[in-house]
């Protein structure tokens, strides 16, 4: 048994080459930890456990600790960890092609525009990579569509998002964002952007005018801390922006796909908005895959050249897809995330803890925020980590609860016993 690290030195072999091949064997936590500091970009702050596999709601680290996953990969494994349907799609599709480019077309993606379609409503869908990729997407059709349909003039137009709002990292997306931490350094930014206070209609009212084109808002803001907005604001917004011939974005991309409880958080509203983005879930954690869902006459303002992506729409993406929306759909997950959702936020609410300021969320998306005087979230999630729990503090305050959709009761009250504690040491 080979119970020790591999290194071949290739400079022995070929032109004196420093580079290596590392090989796991008597490596713990913090042999990957030092591995990863010392060569990784700074740009995360993660809890320091290294996971190497996972099935369903659990996690498995490097020194074979178990533990319930309540983060989800940020609501990317709705399905829960390699579901074996998913995994079995991505199997067949690698074996068969998993790349043509948009150059050419493949047997996939067909299906996946069509099932996309019947089960959202839709008429057309452009499926991209990453989330950030797809809100880029949706601002370049709505602008578009601004200029072209609207008649806005081309070097006017303006998009509306709030305040407290997370839509990726670009240059554009951090554009318009109100956290100095992801503008810091990056600039000059992208104009075109106005902000608002978030669950606030009346601010939207005021600040539209002939120039604007959209309104972008995610139904409950999920990195600016589980926020929920006052009832009716979505459909308050949503009127507003019909009265004005401005399109109504929903980011959807952690709220979606069956989060919340429904399909998606604007369903609560009973509205239907004009774009809807989806990321995440789409594919069930298993491979990246997004999309911007909408009309015929928004996504008919791109023509070929006017945006793309090598990878976006590409065979295995969409292979994968596909079986992800199945098994949220025939496995009831969306009626479970409701059902158990609605379970874990009543017994949230009845801990009574001195740090807990508020307990709010919807569906299997719940946050529990802090007082200032409980000195921060993230020490709440490394005690939590110690008791096989795993979650992660989002805007210093609060304990972001997120499983995947297959939880079990059994596995909420287990959970809620471990919560409970952690919430009541000093």
């Amino acid at each position: 048994m080979f119970s020790f690290i591999i290194v071949l030195i290739f400079n022995k072999l070929v032109h004196n080459s420093k580079y290596t091949i590392i090989g796991k064997f008597d490596m713990q936590t913090k042999d990957f930890i030092d591995l990863e500091e010392k060569h990784g970009a700074h740009n995360y702050n993660p809890l320091d456990v290294v996971i190497e596999r996972g099935k369903g709601v659990w996690v498995f680290d490097v020194e074979g600790n178990k533990y319930l996953d309540c983060l989800a990969a940020y609501s990317a494994v709705n399905q829960g960890h390699c579901h074996p349907r998913i995994i079995n799609a991505l199997k067949t599709q690698a074996e068969r092609i998993t790349l043509t480019s948009r150059a050419f077309r493949n047997d996939q993606l067909p299906f996946l525009l069509k099932e996309l379609s019947d089960l959202t409503g839709y008429e057309m869908a452009l499926p991209m990579n990453s989330g950030a990729e797809a809100v880029e997407t949706a601002l370049k059709a709505a602008r578009k569509w601004g200029h072209k349909i609207k008649g806005i003039d081309a070097q006017s137009g303006d998009i509306i998002a709030c305040d407290n709002n997370f839509a990726g990292r670009t240059i554009t997306t951090i554009s318009f964002s109100t956290e100095e931490q992801y503008k810091d350094g990056f600039g000059p930014f992208t104009p075109g952007f106005k902000v608002i206070p978030y669950g606030n209609a009346d601010a939207l009212e005021k600040i539209i005018d002939k120039n604007t084109i959209a309104f972008l808002v995610e139904p409950i803001q999920g990195e600016g801390g589980v926020v929920v907005p006052p009832s009716g604001y979505l459909q308050k917004c949503y009127d507003i922006c019909k009265r004005n011939n401005v399109l109504f974005i929903a980011d959807e991309i952690q709220t979606g796909l069956g989060r919340t409880g429904k399909l998606f958080a604007h369903q609560y509203d009973n509205i239907k908005p004009d774009m809807v983005i989806i990321g995440k879930a789409l594919s069930g954690g298993c491979y990246p895959v997004s999309a911007v869902l909408s009309s015929k006459e928004i996504l008919g303002v791109f023509n070929p050249g006017d945006h793309g992506s090598t990878f976006g729409g590409n065979p295995l993406a969409a292979a994968v897809a596909r079986e992800s929306l199945k098994v949220l759909i025939e496995e009831k997950l969306i009626e479970n995330s409701r059902d158990l959702g609605e379970y874990l936020l009543d017994k949230l609410l009845k801990i009574k803890s001195k740090h807990i300021k508020e307990v709010r969320g919807r569906g299997l998306f719940i946050g529990i925020e802090l007082f200032p005087e409980a000195k921060g979230a993230r020490r709440f999630c490394k005690a939590l980590m110690k008791r096989g729990i795993l979650c992660k503090e989002t805007h210093d305050n609060v304990i972001r609860i997120a499983p995947p959709l297959v939880i079990t009761k059994a596995e909420v009250d287990d959970a809620l016993l471990i919560i409970k504690d952690v919430l009541l040491m000093d």
